[in-house]
């Protein structure tokens, strides 16, 4: 007799689950509007500091401001680095 009753409350609280929705319209869009702003502006700060620089010095200059805005600044330039490598292999 508990075994169904298990079974049913199992299967009630899985369905639920089944059944919710992501956020749609402006609800969706909201975070990706607001980090893509950060970014936005992150990179006007950068070019602002990097502007009398020209070639692979402004793209070092770059990276550096970029990565000095970050959460953890060493591993955004390890990051950057390889990304950079990758693209001189090519």
């Amino acid at each position: 007799m508990k075994l169904p009753t298990l079974l049913a409350a199992c299967l009630l609280a899985a369905s639920t689950v089944t059944f919710a929705q992501a956020p749609q319209g402006d609800a969706a869009k909201a975070p990706r509007e607001e980090r893509r702003a950060k970014v936005k502006a992150a990179h006007e700060k950068a070019a602002k500091a990097c502007e009398a620089a020209k070639g692979a010095e402004h793209r070092a200059c770059m990276r550096k401001e970029m990565c000095a805005q970050s959460a953890d600044p060493a591993k955004c330039e390890a990051k950057a680095k390889e990304r950079q490598a990758n693209r001189d292999k090519k």
